[in-house]
């Protein structure tokens, strides 16, 4: 398989899993379902639909239980079990490389390519006197007194 289909797999799992346990879940749920199952002999079947909706289901729920147990080699089989998956998809048809790199772009956050930031502008204004303003990427267990 080439290298470039081979990290584009890659890639793509990699964007699976953060997509099932970020927000957005259904979205990205619903687009690889589709992924999946267009270039499939019983295409538009929604038994396939629904299978492949399931599997992710249930590997969403073994990745949120690794990562709340902090167990890594789960998590990381999750992944590579996608990576293979996509993997195949793209050995068996190399034209769904276009479609994989359209989802690797709406799974993207807010649209940025992996490695690039993007910006944020927000502004505070008001008369409230007391209270807290929290700005973040990603908040934590958060407590204010």
């Amino acid at each position: 398989m080439d290298a470039e289909l081979t990290a584009l797999a890659a890639a793509g799992a990699t964007a699976l899993v953060q997509s099932m346990v970020g927000d957005g879940w259904t979205h990205a749920r619903e687009r690889v379902v589709g992924f999946f199952t267009r270039r499939r002999a019983d295409n538009g079947d929604n038994a396939a639909g629904a299978a492949v909706a399931g599997e992710l289901d249930e590997a969403r729920e073994e990745l949120v239980a690794a990562r709340d147990a902090e167990d890594a080699d789960t998590a990381a089989d999750v992944q590579a079990e996608w990576r293979n998956r996509m993997r195949r998809a793209l050995r068996d048809d190399p034209e769904a490389a276009a479609e994989l790199r359209v989802l690797l772009d709406e799974l993207a956050p807010d649209g940025a390519e992996e490695g690039r930031g993007g910006s944020v502008r927000n502004s505070i204004s008001g008369g409230v006197q007391h209270g807290h303003v929290i700005q973040a990427h990603t908040v934590g267990d958060v407590t204010l007194s």
